[in-house]
Formats: structure tokens, sequence, C-alpha cells
């Protein structure tokens, strides 16, 4: 089974348009919605993503619908997590795919780290 990886340089988590996640409200308290809108740019991109270094500017203080834990996965999304590479590689896959392409080179490496976390 594979490991979920989170690759440098990516980004596609930072992509925060509402549009593109129209159930919001179905997985965030009322109070991380607000967070979550008011760190949403005018282009769609989070307003703490450095796009020059491809990186989160918060990343260390970043709010927690922005990380990739069991816990926080079981309590927005009932993922158990025995289940959580599972379903956040899917998460990445698909997002990356709808803001690079299916054939980005982040695509790649995303793929590349995943499977090389499985050999490990």
């Amino acid at each position: 089974m594979a490991t979920w990886q989170c690759i440098s340089g990516c980004g596609a988590c930072c992509n925060l348009d509402p549009s593109d996640r129209p159930d919001l409200a179905d997985y965030l308290t009322p109070e991380e919605l607000q967070q979550y809108l008011s760190m949403v740019g005018i282009d769609g991109w989070c307003i703490n993503f450095d796009r020059l270094n491809r990186k989160c500017s918060i990343y260390a203080t970043r709010p927690r619908f922005c990380r990739v834990e069991a816990d926080t996965f079981y309590d927005m999304f009932g993922v158990q997590p025995e289940d959580l590479d599972e379903f956040a590689i899917a998460c990445c896959e698909e997002h990356i795919e709808s803001i690079y392409g299916d054939r980005s080179l982040e695509l790649l490496r995303f793929e590349q780290a995943i499977s090389i976390a499985e050999i490990s």
C-alpha cells in the first residue's frame, strides 16, 4: 500500500478557490470556514502561498484544515486512520491534476514520491 507524501514545490493544495470546493461548510466549522475564506486571494490562491518558492509562508502555524493528519481527516471527512493514505493520495492526485494537468511535472513527482515510499 502506498504512503501519502507531500512534495515540495507543488502547492496545489494552496489553490483554495471556493468554487472548486462547494461543500466546505459540510466539513469545516463555522470559524474554520470564515478563516478559510479569509485566506483566499482574488485569484483563488491562498494569500500565504509564496509563489516564488512555491511554499506555505505560515507552514508551522497553518490551520488544522491545511494539515494531513489522521485526527483532522477523521473529524472533517470521517476517514478512518488506516484509510488516510489512500484517501489523501486520491485527493492530491485529483487536485494536482485539476490545477496543473494530468501530465504535469507536479503529478509525476507526486506519484514518484508515493511509489518510493511504498517500496521503503
